[in-house]
């Protein structure tokens, strides 16, 4: 049986704690594009990044994994010098990984529900309305936060059932209407992609937070046409100077 790319993905993350070099060649790496702005591009092959990564005794866990179309997805949690917790999106070509994105967090948590960054449902369901929950999302990302307009919330939200996983935030949606009232709090600008499978559905977005230039992963889970469930990274994008190749974060 052929392994599915998400399959594929799940083994090549799983080989930074192992340092098998096998999953690495799910990737073509003459055509790898890189946009995480501290990674060099070209200057290490990954079967000897991965390897010297192993070498710390790092723990790589992947929470949930989803396919849409040429995307990859996935939700992680990462052990290495500190406790992270990420989204890496990769792009595939002619059965191979050309491009890869990231939005990496310092693990942070409980939030004032008890919830941390990564728990709760982890396998897709309703398939079939895919594109109906991704223009849900789309539409409640752009009209209530790049927006900033917390009266859209009801529009989207099941508000009497919603699930919080974002460490500054709760169940109460207090603190997101809230934030979304002051733009020197949050501040979301652009939509970049909308990646989906099912009820999940990933957006990736740019803007600033504390008035600093940051990357805005945001997964939503999708019940009976509301938003019902919420896991996001945000991290602050570093000044170009400081980049370590040319593609950008987006």
């Amino acid at each position: 049986m052929v392994a599915s790319n998400k399959d594929r993905i799940c083994a090549l993350l799983k080989s930074i704690e192992t340092g098998d070099p096998g999953p690495i060649s799910v990737v073509n790496e003459a055509r790898y594009i890189q946009h995480n702005p501290q990674t060099h591009e070209g200057s290490e092959g990954l079967a000897a990044l991965f390897k010297r990564l192993s070498d710390t005794s790092p723990c790589v866990n992947i929470v949930r994994a989803f396919e849409d179309g040429d995307f990859v997805f996935a939700h992680t949690e990462y052990d290495f010098s500190r406790r992270n917790i990420g989204f890496e999106v990769f792009r595939f070509e002619d059965g191979q990984a050309v491009e890869h994105w990231d939005n990496i967090q310092k693990r942070l948590g409980p939030n004032d529900s008890g919830r941390s960054m990564v728990d709760g449902p982890t396998e897709s369901r309703d398939i079939e309305n895919t594109e109906k929950n991704r223009t849900l999302v789309r539409s409640f990302v752009e009209n209530a936060l790049i927006a900033g307009d917390p009266d859209q919330i009801g529009a989207f939200v099941n508000t009497t059932a919603f699930v919080e996983h974002s460490p500054g935030f709760s169940d109460e949606l207090t603190a997101l209407r809230a934030a979304l009232s002051d733009i020197e709090a949050i501040n979301y600008q652009h939509l970049h992609r909308v990646l989906a499978e099912g009820d999940f559905v990933l957006t990736v977005c740019e803007g600033e937070r504390a008035g600093k230039h940051s990357s805005f992963y945001d997964l939503f889970r999708v019940s009976v046409g509301k938003i019902t469930e919420h896991w996001d990274t945000v991290e602050t994008i570093a000044p170009r100077s400081e980049w370590k190749n040319d593609n950008g974060k987006f």
